[in-house]
């Protein structure tokens, strides 16, 4: 995955974490989606002045809900539940990070928004991909395959706007220091049964 340029690929291992708490990662799983549909729609509303981008969020929202709804029919079909929504410590770091590194201006703060967007992602498409190659489970092992080339595209379409409408900013340098801080806290991550965990 050099394309993210993340620093430190997710241990396989992790799957084996992940096969023995299906229901818990599905459920986890679904609740990233409708946070991801939410942060798309926050981003509409805070940036309502740019056409394009706008567009482009209304798009996203409505495939990260699509993705929401196919992850519970997964749960609904294996006979299981969708549990309750857990913390996500993993983006409760990265958004602290981007409320610390906005410096007050709405260029900034659009930059910052699209860039954390950008990195949760990059990190989801990452974890995806090892799920699809590493789960001893036929239907999931599909499903994560697709849904990585999915949030890969998320992942452009975010990064693509923060150069846009990034004026007067230096945001390959602010991906870069992005990159750096998601280094430093990722290797907490990856020995549970959620996404970021």
């Amino acid at each position: 995955m050099s394309v993210l340029r993340l620093q430190l690929p997710t241990d396989p291992r992790w799957v084996n974490i992940v096969e023995k708490n299906i229901e818990d990662i599905l459920t986890d799983h679904a609740w990233c989606e409708q946070k991801a549909a939410t942060n798309a729609i926050t981003i509409i509303t805070i940036n309502s002045e740019f056409p394009d981008l706008v567009t482009d969020m209304l798009a996203l929202a409505k495939e990260e809900i699509e993705h929401f709804q196919m992850v519970h029919e997964i749960i609904l079909k294996r006979g299981l539940t969708l549990g309750r929504e857990c913390k996500d410590e993993y983006v409760g770091e990265l958004a602290k990070y981007m409320k610390q590194s906005n410096t007050g201006s709405r260029v900034s703060g659009l930059v910052e928004r699209l860039l954390f967007s950008a990195m949760i992602e990059a990190r989801s498409c990452e974890r995806f991909k090892v799920l699809s190659e590493n789960i001893n489970d036929p239907e999931l092992s599909v499903f994560y395959r697709e849904l990585m080339e999915s949030e890969a595209s998320h992942y452009t379409t975010f990064i693509t706007y923060a150069r846009k409408y990034g004026t007067g900013i230096d945001v390959e340098k602010r991906w870069r220091e992005w990159l750096e801080f998601e280094a430093s806290i990722i290797s907490k991550y990856g020995k549970s049964q959620s996404v970021h965990g």
